[in-house]
């Protein structure tokens, strides 16, 4: 497969990490736990192909993101569909503005971090 580098976001945020295949361990850019992270696009992968997304979007604007820890990510597609992420949270600041995601965050950061095969 594709063993490429590619940024992550254009802004400068310090959370911004280059993107690789596999798991990474730091600092969620939402919760700020050091945990392992997953990569989170801003416009969900599911919606590139879409006319709308095409049209507006360049192919490095789709594949922005942040990386972030598994419960983090769960609960912003728990909260919310697709579409609603890429139209309105397309920006790890309107995440972090989000009241419902910002209470999640803050008690995804209350946890215990579970080590695997401990």
């Amino acid at each position: 497969m594709f063993e490429h580098i590619e940024r992550v976001s254009a802004e400068p945020l310090n959370q911004a990490m280059t993107r690789r295949r596999g798991a990474r361990q730091g600092g969620c850019a939402t919760c700020k736990q050091d945990r392992a992270l997953t990569f989170h696009h801003l416009i969900p992968k599911k919606l590139h192909r879409r006319r709308h997304f095409k049209r507006t979007f360049d192919k490095r604007a789709l594949a922005e993101g942040i990386c972030i820890c598994r419960p983090c990510h769960d609960g912003i597609h728990r909260l919310f569909d697709e579409m609603t992420i890429a139209k309105q949270y397309a920006s790890l600041p309107a995440l972090l503005e989000e009241p419902a995601l910002s209470r999640h965050f803050s008690w995804v950061a209350k946890q215990k971090v579970q080590l695997r095969g401990a």
